[in-house]
């Protein structure tokens, strides 16, 4: 499965972003999906999650009642809708595939390139 993170920006505090992440080359709806982020000198973090049929969520205590995650099987995307953005949500989002809605990032076999989001203050 090849997948490619986009919808990244610069945004100013209070703001909103979608990040979308679009899949390739396998079967989109057999897998969870998962987003992470890394901001410079920090390790890579779990945001968000979502099962492989969308009935499951999971945010990580940070962003939750901010961010929604959810997902169109039928276009092969995942979806981030980001809300109430502040300078700490700056860093490279990633989006990664993997069979369950977990927070470690060692579970998810393929992941993205990343896109940039920053927030200005």
């Amino acid at each position: 499965v090849q997948l490619q993170a986009s919808g990244g920006g610069l945004v100013q505090s209070g703001g909103s972003l979608t990040l979308s992440c679009t899949a390739s080359g396998g079967t989109f709806s057999d897998y969870a999906v998962g987003w992470f982020r890394q901001a410079p000198g920090k390790e890579r973090e779990f945001v968000a999650a979502i099962s492989w049929n969308p009935g499951m969520t999971r945010y990580s205590d940070s962003v939750e009642g901010r961010f929604a995650v959810s997902r169109d099987n039928g276009k092969n995307t995942g979806y981030l809708q980001m809300n109430s953005l502040a300078p700490e949500d700056t860093a490279v989002y990633y989006c990664a595939a993997g069979p369950v809605i977990v927070p470690s990032p060692d579970v998810y076999a393929w992941w993205g390139q990343g896109t940039l989001v920053t927030v200005s203050s």
